[in-house]
Protein backbone atom coordinates (compact mmCIF):
# COMPACT_ATOMS: atom_id res chain seq x y z
CA UNK A 1 0.00 0.00 0.00
CA UNK A 2 1.02 3.31 -0.56
CA UNK A 3 0.13 6.69 1.14
CA UNK A 4 0.03 9.62 -0.78
CA UNK A 5 0.13 12.97 1.16
CA UNK A 6 -0.39 15.86 -1.07
CA UNK A 7 0.71 19.25 0.89
CA UNK A 8 3.34 17.10 2.81
CA UNK A 9 5.29 20.04 3.88
CA UNK A 10 2.73 22.31 5.96
CA UNK A 11 1.29 22.45 9.09
CA UNK A 12 -0.60 19.29 9.07
CA UNK A 13 1.41 17.19 6.22
CA UNK A 14 5.08 18.01 8.10
CA UNK A 15 3.94 16.19 11.50
CA UNK A 16 1.66 13.70 9.55
CA UNK A 17 4.85 12.32 7.54
CA UNK A 18 6.92 11.58 10.03
CA UNK A 19 3.97 9.79 12.20
CA UNK A 20 3.14 7.45 9.42
CA UNK A 21 6.44 4.77 9.40
CA UNK A 22 5.53 3.95 13.08
CA UNK A 23 1.95 3.14 12.22
CA UNK A 24 2.36 1.75 8.63
CA UNK A 25 6.30 0.43 8.26
CA UNK A 26 6.16 -1.49 5.03
CA UNK A 27 4.20 1.34 2.77
CA UNK A 28 6.02 3.73 0.82
CA UNK A 29 5.01 7.20 1.75
CA UNK A 30 4.37 9.61 -1.16
CA UNK A 31 5.05 13.23 -0.91
CA UNK A 32 3.20 16.09 -2.87
CA UNK A 33 4.17 19.53 -2.66
CA UNK A 34 4.75 22.54 -4.84
CA UNK A 35 6.99 24.37 -2.59
CA UNK A 36 5.38 27.60 -3.01
CA UNK A 37 5.82 28.41 0.89
CA UNK A 38 9.65 27.25 0.41
CA UNK A 39 9.28 24.63 3.82
CA UNK A 40 12.33 22.51 2.70
CA UNK A 41 13.05 21.87 6.32
CA UNK A 42 10.03 19.86 6.36
CA UNK A 43 12.04 17.54 5.15
CA UNK A 44 15.01 17.17 7.22
CA UNK A 45 15.78 14.53 9.44
CA UNK A 46 12.51 12.30 8.36
CA UNK A 47 12.96 8.68 9.32
CA UNK A 48 14.41 6.61 7.08
CA UNK A 49 11.83 5.02 5.83
CA UNK A 50 10.42 4.38 2.18
CA UNK A 51 9.91 8.01 1.69
CA UNK A 52 9.96 10.03 -2.13
CA UNK A 53 9.49 13.43 -2.78
CA UNK A 54 7.11 14.76 -5.66
CA UNK A 55 7.48 18.54 -6.18
CA UNK A 56 4.31 19.28 -8.55
CA UNK A 57 1.41 21.63 -8.65
CA UNK A 58 -1.84 19.38 -7.37
CA UNK A 59 -4.28 21.11 -9.13
CA UNK A 60 -2.12 20.07 -12.40
CA UNK A 61 -0.67 16.97 -11.65
CA UNK A 62 -1.08 13.31 -13.39
CA UNK A 63 -1.96 11.48 -10.29
CA UNK A 64 -2.29 8.45 -12.40
CA UNK A 65 0.86 6.33 -12.47
CA UNK A 66 0.94 6.84 -8.69
CA UNK A 67 -2.30 5.38 -7.21
CA UNK A 68 -3.30 1.96 -7.30
CA UNK A 69 -5.95 0.05 -5.93
CA UNK A 70 -6.48 0.55 -2.18
CA UNK A 71 -3.95 3.25 -2.11
CA UNK A 72 -5.16 5.79 0.42
CA UNK A 73 -4.41 9.93 -0.75
CA UNK A 74 -4.41 12.34 2.59
CA UNK A 75 -5.49 15.63 0.26
CA UNK A 76 -3.91 18.10 2.50
CA UNK A 77 -3.13 20.75 -0.48
CA UNK A 78 -4.84 24.12 -0.60
CA UNK A 79 -4.52 27.65 0.58
CA UNK A 80 -5.87 27.58 4.21
CA UNK A 81 -5.74 31.18 5.09
CA UNK A 82 -9.55 31.97 5.47
CA UNK A 83 -9.17 35.49 6.50
CA UNK A 84 -6.63 36.26 3.79
CA UNK A 85 -9.91 34.62 1.26
CA UNK A 86 -11.68 37.34 1.37
CA UNK A 87 -9.25 39.61 -0.86
CA UNK A 88 -8.67 36.20 -3.21
CA UNK A 89 -11.66 34.67 -3.74
CA UNK A 90 -11.29 33.41 -7.09
CA UNK A 91 -7.92 32.25 -6.31
CA UNK A 92 -9.28 30.41 -3.83
CA UNK A 93 -11.92 28.38 -5.38
CA UNK A 94 -9.63 27.82 -8.26
CA UNK A 95 -6.78 26.66 -6.70
CA UNK A 96 -8.96 24.24 -4.24
CA UNK A 97 -11.34 23.04 -5.72
CA UNK A 98 -9.32 22.07 -8.68
CA UNK A 99 -6.94 20.45 -6.72
CA UNK A 100 -9.32 18.24 -5.09
CA UNK A 101 -11.40 17.53 -8.35
CA UNK A 102 -8.27 16.18 -9.88
CA UNK A 103 -7.24 14.26 -6.70
CA UNK A 104 -10.65 12.69 -6.45
CA UNK A 105 -10.99 11.57 -9.93
CA UNK A 106 -7.38 9.68 -9.82
CA UNK A 107 -9.14 8.23 -6.79
CA UNK A 108 -12.23 6.84 -8.52
CA UNK A 109 -10.05 5.78 -11.73
CA UNK A 110 -7.51 3.72 -9.58
CA UNK A 111 -9.31 2.42 -6.82
CA UNK A 112 -7.60 4.72 -4.17
CA UNK A 113 -9.28 5.90 -1.38
CA UNK A 114 -9.21 9.46 -0.45
CA UNK A 115 -9.45 11.26 3.01
CA UNK A 116 -10.10 14.69 2.20
CA UNK A 117 -9.86 17.41 5.59
CA UNK A 118 -13.04 19.78 5.50
CA UNK A 119 -13.43 22.47 7.98
CA UNK A 120 -16.00 23.40 10.74
CA UNK A 121 -15.57 26.46 9.78
CA UNK A 122 -18.57 25.66 7.37
CA UNK A 123 -21.24 25.56 9.74
CA UNK A 124 -21.93 29.89 11.00
CA UNK A 125 -25.04 28.00 12.81
CA UNK A 126 -26.77 30.18 15.41
CA UNK A 127 -27.71 26.83 17.40
CA UNK A 128 -25.60 26.01 20.39
CA UNK A 129 -24.16 22.91 19.34
CA UNK A 130 -24.22 20.84 15.80
CA UNK A 131 -23.31 18.14 14.36
CA UNK A 132 -22.76 16.46 11.13
CA UNK A 133 -26.69 15.51 10.71
CA UNK A 134 -27.48 19.36 10.62
CA UNK A 135 -29.76 20.53 7.95
CA UNK A 136 -28.58 22.89 5.04
CA UNK A 137 -29.55 26.05 6.90
CA UNK A 138 -27.02 25.72 9.30
CA UNK A 139 -23.98 25.15 6.83
CA UNK A 140 -23.52 28.99 6.79
CA UNK A 141 -19.84 29.25 5.31
CA UNK A 142 -18.16 32.42 7.00
CA UNK A 143 -15.08 32.52 4.88
CA UNK A 144 -14.46 32.30 0.76
CA UNK A 145 -12.09 29.46 2.20
CA UNK A 146 -15.00 28.03 3.99
CA UNK A 147 -17.46 28.14 1.02
CA UNK A 148 -15.24 26.72 -1.29
CA UNK A 149 -14.73 23.80 1.24
CA UNK A 150 -18.52 23.19 1.22
CA UNK A 151 -18.26 23.27 -2.57
CA UNK A 152 -15.65 20.70 -2.87
CA UNK A 153 -17.55 17.91 -0.25
CA UNK A 154 -20.86 18.68 -2.48
CA UNK A 155 -18.12 17.12 -5.57
CA UNK A 156 -17.28 13.95 -3.42
CA UNK A 157 -20.81 13.67 -2.81
CA UNK A 158 -20.85 13.47 -6.54
CA UNK A 159 -18.54 11.51 -7.60
CA UNK A 160 -18.88 8.64 -5.17
CA UNK A 161 -22.74 8.76 -7.13
CA UNK A 162 -21.59 8.99 -10.53
CA UNK A 163 -18.32 7.56 -10.05
CA UNK A 164 -18.27 5.31 -6.99
CA UNK A 165 -15.30 7.30 -5.23
CA UNK A 166 -14.15 5.59 -1.77
CA UNK A 167 -13.44 8.80 0.78
CA UNK A 168 -14.03 10.47 4.23
CA UNK A 169 -14.47 13.50 5.10
CA UNK A 170 -12.77 14.84 8.27
CA UNK A 171 -14.52 18.53 9.16
CA UNK A 172 -11.78 19.92 11.08
CA UNK A 173 -11.42 22.53 14.09
CA UNK A 174 -8.93 24.91 14.19
CA UNK A 175 -5.51 23.37 14.07
CA UNK A 176 -2.83 24.60 16.80
CA UNK A 177 0.54 22.78 17.95
CA UNK A 178 4.40 21.90 16.98
CA UNK A 179 4.77 21.07 13.80
CA UNK A 180 8.01 21.57 11.33
CA UNK A 181 6.15 22.98 8.91
CA UNK A 182 4.36 25.29 11.69
CA UNK A 183 2.13 28.34 10.59
CA UNK A 184 1.49 31.26 12.82
CA UNK A 185 -1.71 32.41 11.01
CA UNK A 186 -4.36 31.08 13.15
CA UNK A 187 -5.71 31.79 16.50
CA UNK A 188 -3.73 30.00 19.01
CA UNK A 189 -0.20 29.90 17.18
CA UNK A 190 -0.88 33.77 15.97
CA UNK A 191 -1.77 34.68 19.65
CA UNK A 192 1.34 32.22 21.24
CA UNK A 193 3.86 34.40 18.48
CA UNK A 194 2.56 37.63 19.06
CA UNK A 195 2.77 37.25 23.23
CA UNK A 196 6.49 35.77 23.11
CA UNK A 197 6.96 39.14 20.74
CA UNK A 198 5.56 40.67 23.15
CA UNK A 199 2.78 42.63 20.43
CA UNK A 200 -0.60 42.93 21.10
CA UNK A 201 -2.66 39.81 20.53
CA UNK A 202 -5.24 40.58 17.89
CA UNK A 203 -8.78 39.82 18.56
CA UNK A 204 -11.72 39.82 16.31
CA UNK A 205 -14.03 42.72 18.31
CA UNK A 206 -16.76 39.99 18.55
CA UNK A 207 -14.94 36.86 19.07
CA UNK A 208 -13.49 36.87 23.03
CA UNK A 209 -16.65 35.20 24.62
CA UNK A 210 -17.49 33.34 20.89
CA UNK A 211 -16.83 29.70 21.61
CA UNK A 212 -15.08 27.95 18.59
CA UNK A 213 -14.01 24.69 17.83
CA UNK A 214 -10.46 23.65 17.91
CA UNK A 215 -8.23 20.79 16.92
CA UNK A 216 -4.76 19.55 18.68
CA UNK A 217 -2.30 18.69 15.67
CA UNK A 218 -1.42 15.34 17.33
CA UNK A 219 -5.19 14.65 17.38
CA UNK A 220 -5.61 15.76 13.52
CA UNK A 221 -2.71 13.33 12.80
CA UNK A 222 -4.09 10.74 14.53
CA UNK A 223 -8.04 10.66 13.26
CA UNK A 224 -6.39 10.54 9.69
CA UNK A 225 -3.80 6.94 11.10
CA UNK A 226 -7.03 5.94 13.02
CA UNK A 227 -9.01 5.86 9.70
CA UNK A 228 -6.55 3.89 8.04
CA UNK A 229 -5.99 1.15 10.25
CA UNK A 230 -9.91 0.79 11.13
CA UNK A 231 -10.79 1.27 6.90
CA UNK A 232 -13.16 3.86 7.89
CA UNK A 233 -13.25 4.98 4.26
CA UNK A 234 -17.20 5.33 4.33
CA UNK A 235 -18.09 8.05 2.65
CA UNK A 236 -19.01 9.62 6.08
CA UNK A 237 -18.71 12.92 7.46
CA UNK A 238 -17.12 13.25 10.50
CA UNK A 239 -16.11 16.58 13.22
CA UNK A 240 -12.62 16.41 14.11
CA UNK A 241 -12.07 18.42 16.99
CA UNK A 242 -10.33 18.56 20.79
CA UNK A 243 -12.48 20.97 21.86
CA UNK A 244 -14.62 24.13 21.69
CA UNK A 245 -13.14 27.33 23.64
CA UNK A 246 -13.74 30.63 23.74
CA UNK A 247 -10.95 33.16 22.51
CA UNK A 248 -10.84 34.54 26.52
CA UNK A 249 -9.77 30.54 27.48
CA UNK A 250 -6.84 30.42 25.09
CA UNK A 251 -5.97 34.17 26.36
CA UNK A 252 -6.24 32.94 30.00
CA UNK A 253 -3.92 29.93 29.25
CA UNK A 254 -0.71 31.88 27.68
CA UNK A 255 -1.39 34.83 30.21
CA UNK A 256 -0.20 31.81 32.84
CA UNK A 257 2.87 31.96 31.41
CA UNK A 258 2.95 35.51 30.02
CA UNK A 259 0.84 37.69 32.28
CA UNK A 260 -0.26 41.54 31.40
CA UNK A 261 -0.38 40.48 27.69
CA UNK A 262 -2.05 43.46 25.86
CA UNK A 263 -5.43 43.21 23.49
CA UNK A 264 -6.07 44.87 20.61
CA UNK A 265 -9.61 44.47 18.99
CA UNK A 266 -9.78 44.02 15.06
CA UNK A 267 -12.33 44.26 12.66
CA UNK A 268 -12.52 42.06 9.91
CA UNK A 269 -15.14 40.45 7.49
CA UNK A 270 -14.66 37.12 9.06
CA UNK A 271 -15.88 36.04 12.60
CA UNK A 272 -19.53 37.53 12.33
CA UNK A 273 -21.57 35.19 13.70
CA UNK A 274 -23.05 33.75 16.99
CA UNK A 275 -20.99 31.39 19.25
CA UNK A 276 -21.76 27.92 18.36
CA UNK A 277 -20.04 24.48 19.50
CA UNK A 278 -19.14 21.74 17.02
CA UNK A 279 -20.24 18.32 18.46
CA UNK A 280 -17.15 15.63 18.03
CA UNK A 281 -19.23 12.51 19.30
CA UNK A 282 -19.99 10.68 15.85
CA UNK A 283 -15.75 9.75 15.23
CA UNK A 284 -15.45 9.06 18.92
CA UNK A 285 -18.33 6.25 18.21
CA UNK A 286 -16.22 4.45 15.82
CA UNK A 287 -13.32 4.42 19.19
CA UNK A 288 -11.32 7.56 18.57
CA UNK A 289 -9.64 8.80 21.22
CA UNK A 290 -8.77 12.60 21.83
CA UNK A 291 -5.63 13.18 23.95
CA UNK A 292 -4.91 16.73 23.27
CA UNK A 293 -4.65 19.04 26.23
CA UNK A 294 -4.55 22.68 24.51
CA UNK A 295 -2.71 24.18 27.48
CA UNK A 296 -0.13 21.29 27.04
CA UNK A 297 0.37 22.51 23.15
CA UNK A 298 0.29 26.25 24.32
CA UNK A 299 2.55 25.71 26.89
CA UNK A 300 5.07 23.78 24.54
CA UNK A 301 4.66 26.40 21.61
CA UNK A 302 5.73 28.82 23.92
CA UNK A 303 8.47 27.48 25.42
CA UNK A 304 10.14 26.80 21.92
CA UNK A 305 9.38 30.06 21.18
CA UNK A 306 10.76 31.84 24.38
CA UNK A 307 14.55 32.23 23.47
CA UNK A 308 13.62 33.79 20.37
CA UNK A 309 12.92 37.09 22.39
CA UNK A 310 14.65 36.52 25.12
CA UNK A 311 11.31 35.22 27.35
CA UNK A 312 13.09 33.00 29.59
CA UNK A 313 9.91 30.56 29.79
Amino acid sequence: MKIIVTGALGHIGSKLIRALPDEFSNSDIIMIDNLSTCRYPSLFNLPKKNYKFIEGDVTKLDFDPLVDEGDIIIHLAALTDAENSFENRRLVESINYSATKNVAKACASNGGKLIYPSSTSIYGTQNNVVNENCNKNELNPQSPYAETKLKEEYLLYDMAETHKLEYVIFRFGTIYGISPGMRFHTAVNKFCWQAIMQQPLTVWSTALDQKRPYLELNDGVNAFIYAIKKEIIDCQIYNVLTSNNTVKDILNIIELSIPNIEIEYVEKEIMNQLSYEVSNKKYMEKGFKYNGVMKNSIDESLRILSSANNRGL
